[in-house]
């Protein structure tokens, strides 16, 4: 199959729809921590994280040892939702651990084993919940592919994948979409106080706390706390999508929790597992509980290879704040280097975003950022872009990255800028 055209021999085999592989055009064999390794031996340091599936790292030393000693031991793989000693240990840890501590009593519910379907369950529980059918979203959210995690999806490419028009669902603006010239809210209270908007009352709203796809942008907490108390106001459930964000990403376990507010529904998914196995979970306030048996399914949901390592990770990283600080300390470092970037090339009016460790940096459009990944690439470093036009250039490097790594994965970076904006 290999050929000059196809030189990794993947081509003639594989979907059109593959879309990493285009923009790093090698063949990856291992992976250890912060660093993976091409078939013959190149070693590319990883700020991707497998677009944050992997906040521990690959192959994590610790969680690996778990994973192994499971498996030896002809542990439970498949289970669908009968009751295995893997499952009770996880609920009772994440329980233990990261519900009770901040003060939330939500039930776990386990939906098929990706983002998608914790945000489908979550969209499907509002609406039996409050009889209610519409949902509002948010400019350039990103929730997933699944048609109805797309209705709440902004990506006008993705989207349109769907083949069917996509309903039930209504755009409002982000945090600072009109740069500070319009009021906090000011149009969706004004629609939901109109009898003659034309806006369906709305059975929920969802939300992502750091757009990551849309843009490394991120809400202020006086924005999340208004949007909770708008949702308390008007009897309408609030959603937190923390599929990318949360597991620490920001530096406390859920993305939401600087702004003090208390989800309805949580979606999770990602690095809950801690080793990059399949596994996501929504979160739901206990009174909110109503599914009936089986009305939410699939064959997949709670993998229980993936509830030993998740069970690991949490008691490795999050029994005290070291990692959270760790994070948040790194994110400083980000945040201090990416200002230097933007004086420097100040022509370009590039600008700085996000928190903790997701982190941007927004060119002036996708080419030019494009341009850069491709250099980074070309230099050792995993890294991609995103946005609604692929203007920014996003990291997402493992958590538990050292600052040595760090600091040489920023020094690609800025070989990689000078390359193309100089």
């Amino acid at each position: 199959m290999y050929s000059a055209d196809d030189p990794t021999g993947f081509t003639a085999l594989e979907s059109e729809v593959r879309s990493y592989s285009r923009a790093w055009p090698t063949v990856f064999d291992r992976a250890v921590d912060a660093t993976v390794y091409a078939e013959d031996g190149t070693p590319y340091l990883d700020f991707f994280a497998g677009a944050g599936s992997l906040n521990y790292g690959h192959n994590n030393r610790r969680l690996k040892q778990v994973l192994l000693d499971y498996l030896i031991d002809d542990r439970m793989v498949h289970s669908l939702d009968m009751l295995t000693t893997a499952r009770r240990e996880f609920l009772e840890t994440f329980h233990e651990l990261i519900l009770e501590p901040r003060g939330l009593d939500h039930k776990v519910m386990f939906p098929g084993p990706g983002g998608a379907n914790a945000v489908e369950a979550a969209l499907k529980l509002a609406r039996k919940v409050t009889g209610r059918e519409s949902v509002i979203t948010f400019t350039n959210a990103f929730h997933g592919m699944t048609l109805g995690a797309l209705s709440v999806t902004g990506n006008s490419m993705k989207r349109g994948g769907a083949g069917i028009p996509l309903v039930h669902a209504t755009p409002m603006p982000y945090d600072d979409y009109f740069n500070g010239d319009v009021d906090d809210f000011v149009y969706l209270e004004r629609l939901l106080e109109d009898g003659g908007s034309g806006l369906n009352e709305p059975a929920a709203v969802i939300v992502e706390s750091v757009q990551g796809e849309g843009g490394i942008n991120s809400a202020r907490a006086e924005w999340l706390r208004g949007l909770a108390d708008l949702c308390k106001r008007h009897g309408i459930l609030l959603i937190v999508d923390d599929i990318q964000m949360g597991c620490g990403r920001t530096g406390g376990f859920f993305s939401f929790e600087e702004a003090g507010i208390t989800p309805d529904i949580i979606c999770l998914s990602k690095s809950i597992s801690g080793y990059g196995l399949p596994l996501a979970l929504t979160l739901v306030r206990p009174e909110l509980d109503i599914f009936e048996p089986g009305e939410h399914n699939g064959t997949f949901r709670g993998f229980a290879p993936a509830f030993a390592t998740a069970s690991e990770a949490l008691r490795t990283y999050w029994t005290d704040d070291t990692l959270e600080r760790s994070t948040i300390a790194k994110g400083a470092l980000i945040e201090s280097h990416f200002n230097s970037v933007v004086s420097r090339y100040s022509q370009h009016e590039l600008v700085a975003k996000g928190r903790g460790l997701a982190r941007g940096l927004q060119l002036p459009d996708g080419e030019l950022a494009g341009r850069v990944t491709a250099e980074a690439f070309q230099r050792g470093l995993l890294v991609e872009t995103s946005g609604p036009d692929g203007e920014v250039v996003k990291l997402l490097p493992p958590l538990t990255i050292t600052d040595d790594e760090l600091r040489r994965g920023l020094t690609i970076l800025d070989e990689a800028f000078a390359a193309v904006l100089s």
